[in-house]
This record gives structure tokens, sequence and C-alpha cells, in this order.
């Protein structure tokens, strides 16, 4: 019996080593410097250094719609146990505004990893010093208010919608620019190309620090390392970003159980609390309970887009 338990063991082992043999395939639904980005690369690295995933990683950066374009690539993967992607509440978002042919029904929930609540920044020289001044001169004028953030419909139009409606500005005079990433956001916004922008503060972190941009405002509940949140200035909005990971469709369960297993492992390392406290990061993991978790936030957000009348028609 003994010897039966341990052959047992050991098929188990070799048939989870032979699900993730090969190097991870990371999909990268957006453009380099980003806040995906930056999460991603950040996992495996601390994979690594952890040693709990040591057979390293390439990586695909391909941004668009919301993370959309790197889906409709990514979903080609099927079956494959090494591939993995990138996603988050602006991937949601996206998908449910744009109508889009793929959607995260097709892919293996693994993880919930971080959380970052959005920040708006503007200019260091601009004469809008609080959340109060922005809300002023998006009531004077919306349209001449170029506010820039992530993909139409993600989480940073809809902290700029969200901010719209309780002020009495209407979304669809809003003048909302999209980016592919956050650090061609931070760019355009150093480079006075927008009046402001709508972020997560890791992705406008270096600008920041630069003093070339100035943080104003940050949509917790309450104010984080000095900056006052949203509602602390009278506006009641409270919002954020969570970003996770994904399998190709159709991934087998033992790489499933494999993934998840070692994204367990990864979040109780010290490796992972240091890399969170280097990015500003804030720890959101969720294992096996991403599945009813992912399903609830399409659910969620397909309410909250529709009554911000954010939905193609």
């Amino acid at each position: 019996m003994k010897l039966f338990k341990n052959v047992g063991v050991l098929a188990f082992a070799a048939l989870a080593g032979f699900a993730h043999a090969e190097p991870a395939k990371v999909m990268i639904p957006a453009g380099a410097g980003g806040g995906w980005d930056g999460t991603g690369r950040l996992v495996f690295d601390v994979l690594n250094k952890s040693g709990v995933f040591t057979e390293g990683a390439s990586f695909t950066n391909k941004g668009g719609a919301a993370g959309t374009l790197g889906l409709a690539d990514f979903v080609k993967n099927k079956g494959q146990d090494n591939a993995v992607m990138i996603t988050g509440v602006v991937m949601v978002g996206g998908i449910i505004t744009s109508k889009s042919p793929v959607n995260l029904d097709m892919v293996t929930p693994l993880a919930r990893l971080t959380y970052e609540y959005n920040v708006i920044a503007v200019p260091a020289d601009s004469p809008i010093k609080n959340a109060q001044d922005f809300v002023k001169a998006l009531k004077a004028d919306p349209g001449a208010m170029a506010v820039g953030g992530g993909s139409a419909g993600g989480i940073d139009h809809i902290t700029l919608a969200l901010v719209a409606g309780v002020s009495g500005v209407p979304a669809d005079k809003l003048n909302y620019v999209a980016y592919a990433s956050g650090a061609e956001v931070a760019t355009s916004l150093a480079g006075g190309k927008l009046k402001a922008a709508i972020s997560g503060l890791s992705e406008l972190k270096s600008q920041v620090d630069s003093g070339r941009l100035r943080v104003i405002a940050i949509s917790s509940e309450k104010g984080r390392t000095g900056i006052a949140s949203l509602k602390e200035q009278g506006i009641e909005v409270v919002t954020g970003n969570w970003r996770g990971i994904v399998g190709a469709p159709e991934m087998s369960e033992a790489g499933r159980k494999m993934w998840i297993d070692r994204f367990d492992r990864m979040a109780k390392t010290q490796e992972w609390r240091d890399g969170l406290a280097k990015t500003g990061l804030e720890d959101a993991y969720l294992g096996e309970g991403f599945a009813p978790f992912l399903k609830s936030e399409n659910e969620r957000w397909t309410r909250v887009l529709n009554a911000l009348g954010l939905v193609k028609k």
C-alpha cells in the first residue's frame, strides 16, 4: 500500500511538472511601461527570485482597445499550459463598452494579484491645485478639459465619468483621450498635450518623482501617502483598479492547479511583499476564488457602464 501511495504521488508530480516544464509565455495586453506590463514583470521576477518558478518567461506586449487586441491573440493559445495573460478591470470594462467578440469567458481564470487606486494628476505648473479646481474647470468647459487615461471604457475613463456625474457634467460632454499604456499618458501630460490625467500612481510615479507632474487626488476612501482622497475633498467617488492573471483557453486542470499553487506560494513570500512596496501596488491576492470574482465584476461593471451611457449601441 505504501509503495502504491508513493507511485501515486510521483505520478501526480510528474503530471504537474509536465504541464509547466517549459518557460511561461506571458501576454501583456498593453504597451511597455504601463501598469499591466509592470505587474506581469513583477510577478515573474518574484516567482524566479523566490524559487517558486524558475523556468523563465517570455513577454509579448500588444496594446490597444482596453487590452482586447492582446486578448484576441492570446485566445489562439488554446490548450497551452504555459501560456498566461495579465488582465484587469480595464479589460472587463473595455469588453463591455465595445461589445468585443473576444471576452474573458474564453480564458482560464487563475488569480487576482494587485489593486491600485486611481489618481488625478496635472502638470506641475497647472493652475489646478486640488480636486475642487479640477471639477470647476470640468464644469466650465468640459470640451476644453482634455483628460488622458487608459482605453475608453476602462477604469480611468469610468473614474472621470463618475467624477463628472456627481458634479453635474454629462459623460458625453467629456474630452477623454485614450492611450494604450500608462507610460504614454504620463509622457503626454508632462508634455502639455493634456490638462489632466487619471491613472494608477505607479504608472505616473517617475514623472511625479521628477517634479514634472503633481497629483491632486486619489480615488480611495481616505487619503494615502500624503494625497487627499476625492471623498475628503467633497467628491463622493471611490473606485480602483485590480489586476490579475489568466491562463489559455482549455488549459488542463493539472496546469490550472499548478499555476494557482505557484501563485498561492508566491503571495506568501517576502519577495512579493517587497515588490509591492517598491511599486506602490497593494496586495489583492485571490487564487481559487478569482473565477467567481471575475463573474461578479463583469455583472457589476455592466450595470455601471450602462448607467453612465458608455456602452456602444
